[in-house]
């Protein structure tokens, strides 16, 4: 824990663990914590733009009724007054919730997803909804309709995505912690593009219920943060059964926690995914990947090497059943209901009129290839053929954990691209999700943690872990090995590096 935290500047670049103990010890107040994160909000959107919604008036009220609980003395949960940012993709009670589309622009959802209800439950003050790509689909946070979110390592460069925003606010400590969500890596691939800490939890870990839905075989909302043990802590608030959704896993919590801190891989079997390490993964992302396995290694961790066959479709499977559930998800917005609406001659122009105005090219495009992929003629070629290597894909998993313990591989094959250099190719930014699909398909646990700076551009490479279904806990005791190890051989944290926003205020832009 820092020595001193009796500044903003001091509190908003602590962990959330100790941000946790000083307020238990009563060092520092939840309202002292929550405004000097306001503060910095005010003092980095300008350049980041990593929020869509704030909600100041609300987390200053929870924090001040925390402080008043714990002076009371009453038992409070573990992360109670730590604040918290929240992709726009749950419902927030009271607090817009857009997806980041202009479809939802305004809306304000009656009732809180069951995972904002757990972060009300655990006491958190939520600052506020994060920018997205729209509906979730896209990896840079480039096809939000209310503008890009920029990387606090450079600006001129892209945060990820589809959850870039709550990356982007981890990185520029604009917030300690974050909700995600990840169809197809929309938690790791942001966190190795930012320098931070993410883990899509094991399909159905994490209720669904009150998230908007772009896939629903493939989403999973799951914690952000800024180190291993912040990022399980919050896993433990979120996950658990929730009879609202009934893709929800009757299962306690893997004891994530309690394998954060242990760190612990004396004996464990690393499988490196020789299939994930091939054409067009950048030098320096492979160089410090290679230097990972090294410190795993002499942690005590044994490294074999798997082969995944399968893992070469899994992009073109892919983009075929998360259209199709895409193109099924999205009917509801018809214009008769809820959504935008543009006044047509009849219901069927209405519709047409609304759909061409709410939705963003990118989702029209996954729409029309959802729609084709599921029309008669063309399911079981398309549709059909993709389901079955989703499940070769599955059956690739399950053969090489019959050698391993865990897979790793690299988080992203590059480093964050440059705002804008892929949007007139979409397959190269679909391609930049090859290492992070595997895992939504097959509805297991992944993790991504920063692994050091590429030698090309100074820019953080992520290193990626992959669990059995219902193990994620050895997610973390891999991840928690891994970071003490690299923690030793930089000298701090890696986000101590960051050079955008050094000054935080003159690089406003």
């Amino acid at each position: 824990m820092p020595d001193s935290l009796d500044t903003p500047e001091a509190i908003v670049r602590a962990s959330a663990a100790d941000l946790a103990a000083a307020l238990a010890d009563r060092r520092l107040t939840s309202v002292e914590v929550t405004q000097a994160y306001l503060d910095r909000i005010e003092a980095t959107e300008p350049a980041i733009h990593a929020y869509l919604a704030l909600d100041a008036e609300g987390a200053l009220a929870t924090a001040a009724e925390v402080d008043a609980a714990r002076a009371a003395g009453e038992e409070l949960p573990p992360l109670a007054g730590v604040p918290i940012a929240v992709k726009d993709v749950a419902c927030t009670r009271g607090l817009t919730t857009t997806a980041g589309s202009a479809m939802l622009a305004g809306w304000v959802p009656p009732y809180d997803a069951t995972v904002v209800g757990k972060v009300r439950a655990a006491r958190m003050p939520i600052l506020g909804k994060t920018n997205m790509d729209e509906f979730a689909m896209g990896s840079s946070t480039e096809h939000s309709a209310f503008g890009d979110t920029r990387n606090p390592w450079d600006l001129d460069r892209a945060p990820g995505g589809s959850g870039g925003g709550s990356a982007a606010a981890l990185a520029a400590f604009s917030a300690p912690l974050a909700v995600g969500s990840d169809t197809g890596g929309s938690i790791r691939q942001p966190a190795a593009f930012t320098g931070t800490v993410g883990c899509k939890p094991t399909y159905g870990g994490v209720s669904r219920y009150g998230v908007i839905a772009l896939a629903s075989s493939l989403d999973q909302i799951g914690p952000c943060g800024r180190s291993v043990l912040d990022t399980a802590l919050l896993h433990e608030v979120l996950a658990g059964h929730d009879p609202l959704d009934s893709t929800s896993l009757d299962a306690p919590c893997p004891p994530v926690v309690d394998a954060a801190r242990r760190g612990d891989v004396t004996g464990l079997r690393v499988g490196v995914i020789r299939d994930l390490l091939g054409e067009g993964l950048q030098s320096g992302v492979a160089a410090r990947f290679t230097e990972s396995l090294e410190h795993l290694r002499a942690a005590g961790a044994e490294i074999v090497e798997v082969d995944c066959p399968s893992f070469r479709h899994a992009v073109a499977a892919y983009y075929l059943i998360l259209p199709a559930e895409a193109s099924s998800n999205l009917a509801r917005y018809d214009a008769m209901r809820y959504g935008v609406r543009v006044d047509g001659a009849s219901a069927e122009k209405t519709m047409s009129a609304s759909r061409a105005e709410g939705f963003g090219a990118e989702v029209k495009r996954r729409i029309i290839l959802g729609t084709y992929a599921l029309s008669s003629g063309y399911y079981d070629a398309w549709y059909g053929q993709a389901q079955k290597v989703r499940t070769l894909i599955a059956r690739d998993f399950e053969a090489a954990f019959e050698k391993a313990d865990v897979l790793v591989s690299p988080t992203a094959p590059t480093t964050a691209f440059r705002l804008g250099e892929k949007n007139d190719d979409p397959l190269a930014m679909y391609l930049a999700d090859i290492t992070t699909i595997p895992a939504n398909l097959a509805g297991l646990p992944g993790l991504s943690l920063p692994d050091g700076l590429a030698d090309e551009d100074g820019l953080p490479s992520g290193f990626q872990i992959y669990a059995p279904a219902m193990a994620d806990d050895r997610l973390y005791a891999v991840g928690a090995a891994l970071e003490a190890r690299l923690h030793d051989a930089w000298g701090g944290a890696l986000l101590d590096r960051a050079p955008a926003l050094a000054t935080h205020k003159e690089n406003s832009r």
